[in-house]
């Protein structure tokens, strides 16, 4: 042949063969090709409806005597010959091409149109099915597939059938499946949904959702052999919500339970379906047996869901709760709660209580510089303590309401209008405090140019600012009679505006100034003047109410700077060096006698010797101002310590190499001395400290001092205290400690559950607001069921001090209250699968135990045993519970709880 041709030859050649394989007849000149007994293949089962060909040929060759083939005379022709075949469908063709592999060989049986796959994992996908098994067969007559498993010379199963279909996955010993309307039956086949492992003897596949299982089981422990399981003869399944059963039973171990529903409705997925929520049962010493938490959830749309709960006793008494709560992404979030008891004892006596919340945050992307947020946690002052088998509640004497709405300008302007309530139970004493205004101004500096070039000059620094507030305060008690009168008789009002004035100069070197001027000004409600009564030896009191103010202006100039050392211990030396950073302050204030007339002596007992110094202003919402002119000197210092350690790791270079290990985080000492008043010119010095030593071990420290000596009665004179004492700082009037510290063995990344944390918590009756809520306060009242056996063992440490010297209420003298208290909390792995732990609380000062609690626990791979015991205290309690891991079956646990408690 001509190599002219070579090309184009092989051009229609390609055509045809492709033409025939679809089992058409291609005409080329006078020719055709035809293949007549052609068997389809996978590859023909794409349903072809219209095929547009172009065809570029030249015009034929001529012969020669020499029988040579050589060009005509006449010029190449190129001829595009677009055509439309149109053909009728075979019936049984599939919907999307077929995707197959074969691992080792592929078998093509022509007559009976089967092909079977050989290999350890064969692949076949059609549309959104996918197979893969050692053993695969399809027929193309019957649109049949078949897998099977398949064993080695030593009988070990060499791979598993496994079917795939969008979120559906299944293993199984034989899988058997219609490609074209995708049902099929299944032998020996596990699959799992959500938490569920399911099992069936045999599944049948209706439609991608619906399937049904045939002596079927399912359960949530993993193992092909589970500890447990549902079993029922008929199962349906629809993929990924319900599971519908005949009569069900359930097996331990493989040994069935004589127990038998007769039909039995399992949630296969997680996330929000309305529905029924399961009770428990528990006692109560004073209210009997109880069906605890039985209720309802409901999704009223995609923004709003609510529940229902209640508890009912047998000894009379109920309660009831609704939470609905509501959620618009990029808006606003909230949830709401009304909580009421109706108790009644054996004596038909009981509490009824009522308790509210509500919290709603808004998202500031919705309105930008307006906010809204409400936290409210209100209701009846026994509320807390009535609530049954709740130690926890029972302890809780304070709760807090806020709700604030603010809104920011860009100009620099802020306005804040809040409620807040606060509310001591034990006391039954309900304070609020609405509405509670304040209006803020950014700093501004009226010196700037709006359209500055470079740095500002110092001058242009100088800055001015507003704060004002305007709030109201009352309160009532719950157990008196006519509420309205008494909130109307402790109403209480007063505003305050600060005008603060800054300049931030340029540094002079190490050293930062910065003056200040400030303008204070007070609204007052009350007058309260306190005077002897000589007749009934007594100091009375008398109130005047109307319009009062004060003010007051302070100017200062103050310095900061920073010095610096260090010690280095030589190269070969583990701690390479200690550096010490000590920051002091200094300052000079003045602030003029503006509020003298205001203040005035009282005699505070029959002798006639000892008096009070008072101002006029005392009571009322904001504090009166001092008396006297001050001219100050302010001074303090504050310490850090840091120690750089080498690496005990040799291959550590770099950063690696020195870690830095904080000795001191701060110590600090601060007071100032008055150049202008006529006695006790040094004021009270405040000491703080703080570390963390070996990042273990957190100290928190502060306290006050007076550097005076006392009279008899403890009263401070005017005498320095170092006349007496040259290394003293003076009497303590108020001071804390706080000391922290936990440690762990194992793995460090691990974490332990918190029970402890209050924020996790629902604060209104131990009914959930949202399901990380109820979560939250499961684990907080059974720790044992969440023991974490990676950690072998942890402990952690608390203690708390405080001091407050008080003059008494007689004015005879002062004493000193001393507050003390201990937590602590720890765990410690007995065995690999035992845990014991406990926790407590300890008041020094009154010597009473409260919150002790213990747990053991047991860890049964799917299953769970915890003993929760709390054996001393007011509320005492124990509960032992088995139940599974699965958040899904937790309310199939056996559980038994009682609780004591002393009236």
């Amino acid at each position: 042949m001509n190599p002219l041709y070579k090309g184009k030859a092989k051009y229609i050649s390609t055509w045809a063969l492709a033409l025939v394989f679809a089992g058409i007849t291609l005409y080329a000149g006078n020719k055709s090709f035809h293949q007549s007994y052609f068997h389809s293949t996978l590859t023909n089962d794409t349903a072809f409806k219209n095929i547009v060909a172009t065809l570029v040929v030249d015009t034929p060759p001529v012969k020669t005597n020499d029988s040579n083939m050589i060009r005509p005379k006449i010029k190449d022709t190129v001829m595009a010959v677009t055509d439309t075949i149109t053909f009728k469908a075979s019936k049984d063709s599939l919907d999307a091409p077929i995707t197959y592999h074969a691992d080792d060989s592929m078998v093509l049986d022509v007559p009976t149109k089967t092909i079977l796959l050989y290999g350890k994992e064969n692949k076949v996908q059609y549309a959104d099915n996918d197979l893969a098994a050692p053993h695969i067969e399809f027929n193309q007559q019957t649109h049949l597939v078949t897998a099977y498993f398949v064993k080695d010379s030593t009988g070990k199963v060499i791979a598993w059938p496994t079917f795939t279909q969008k979120d559906f996955k299944s293993v199984s010993d034989t899988i058997r499946f219609d490609m074209k309307n995708g049902r099929g039956i299944t032998k020996g086949t596990y699959t799992k949904q959500d938490e569920m492992f399911v099992y069936g003897e045999r599944i049948k596949k209706v439609t991608q959702e619906v399937f049904y299982a045939y002596r079927g089981r399912f359960t949530t422990c993993n193992l092909d052999t589970p500890h447990f399981a549902f079993v029922s003869n008929k199962i349906k399944f629809v993929n990924k919500k319900m599971a519908y059963t005949g009569p069900v039973h359930p097996e331990v171990e493989g040994i069935p339970l004589p127990i038998t529903l007769p039909f039995g409705i399992f949630p296969l997925s997680q996330g929000r379906h309305s529905g029924l929520i399961a009770p428990t049962f528990t006692a109560n010493e004073q209210l009997g047996l109880a069906l605890e938490g039985i209720g309802y959830y409901k999704i009223i749309n995609d923004n709003w869901d609510a529940v229902a709960r209640g508890t009912l006793y047998s000894y009379g008494g109920w309660t009831a709760s609704i939470s609905p709560r509501y959620y618009k992404r990029y808006h606003y979030r909230g949830n709401f709660n009304l909580n009421i008891q109706h108790f009644r004892d054996l004596d038909n006596t009981g509490a009824r209580n009522f308790n509210i919340t509500w919290s709603h945050s808004a998202d500031t992307k919705s309105r930008p510089g307006v906010t809204f947020n409400a936290s409210v946690n209100a209701g009846s002052s026994k509320f807390n303590a009535s609530i049954p088998n709740n130690p926890q509640r029972n302890f809780q004497n304070q709760m807090n309401s806020s709700i604030t709405y603010s809104k920011v300008w860009k100009e620099g302007f802020n306005l804040t209008i809040s409620a807040n309530h606060n509310q001591n139970t034990a006391q039954n004493l309900i304070n609020l405090n609405l509405p509670d205004i304040g209006f803020n101004v950014n700093t501004l500096y009226p010196l700037r140019s709006k359209n500055s070039v470079g740095n500002y000059k110092w001058y242009e620094n100088l800055g001015v600012a507003l704060n004002s507030n305007v709030k109201s305060l009352t309160y009532f008690y719950d157990t008196a009679s006519n509420i309205t009168r008494q909130l109307v008789d402790k109403l209480q009002w007063g505003g305050s505006h600060s005008v603060p004035i800054s300049l931030s100069l340029p540094p002079l070197g190490p050293l930062q100034l910065a003056p200040s001027v400030s303008y204070q000004e007070y609204w007052y409600q009350n007058k309260f003047i306190r005077r002897w009564n000589a007749a009934d030896n007594k100091v009375d009191s008398t109130i005047t109410k109307g319009f009062y103010s004060a003010r007051e202006m302070n100017f200062g100039f103050s310095g900061t700077t920073r010095i610096f050392g260090m010690i280095g211990f030589g190269k070969n030396s583990r701690v390479q060096a200690i550096k010490h950073e000590i920051r002091p302050s200094f300052g000079f204030s003045y602030h003029p006698d503006m509020n003298g007339k205001d203040h005035y002596s009282f005699q505070v007992d029959n002798t006639g010797k000892n008096f009070q110094r008072a101002s006029i202003y005392d009571g009322n919402i904001f504090s009166a101002f001092g008396e006297g002119k001050s001219g100050a000197i302010t001074f303090g210092v504050d310490n850090n310590i840091q120690m750089k350690v080498k690496s005990k790791n040799i291959a550590d270079t770099g950063d690696a190499a020195i870690k830095k290990v904080t000795l001191l985080d701060g110590f600090s000492i601060n007071s100032s001395y008055n150049l202008l008043a006529d006695s006790f010119k040094l004021q009270p010095f405040s000491i703080q400290a703080r570390t963390n030593l070996f990042e273990k071990v957190s100290i928190t420290a502060n306290g006050t001092t007076m550097p005076y000596q006392t009279d008899s009665r403890g009263a401070f004179i005017d005498k320095v205290v170092w006349r007496k004492k040259p290394f003293s700082l003076g009497t303590l009037t108020s001071g804390n400690i706080a000391l922290q510290t936990s440690f762990k063995g194992g793995d460090k990344k691990e974490k332990l559950p918190n029970t402890n944390d209050p924020n996790m918590l629902n604060n209104t009756s131990g009914m959930p607001q949202d399901e990380y809520q109820q979560e939250a306060q499961y684990i907080s009242k059974n720790p044992g069921e969440f023991a974490n056996f990676n950690i072998p063992w942890s402990l952690s440490f608390s203690y708390a001090l405080t001091y407050i010297r008080t003059l008494k209420t007689d004015y005879s003298g002062y004493y000193g209250q001393i507050s003390q208290n201990v937590s602590f909390n720890g765990t410690l792995n007995l065995t690999a699968k035992w845990q014991i732990g406990g926790s407590g609380y300890y008041n020094i000062t009154t010597g009473e135990i409260n919150g002790v609690s213990m747990y053991l626990t047991r860890e049964m791979h799917c299953w769970q045993m915890a003993i929760n015991i709390s054996p001393v205290g007011k509320y005492r309690y124990f509960n032992i519970s088995i139940s599974p891991k699965s958040g899904i079956l937790r309310d199939l646990k056996i559980n038994r709880t009682r609780y004591f408690y002393d009236l």
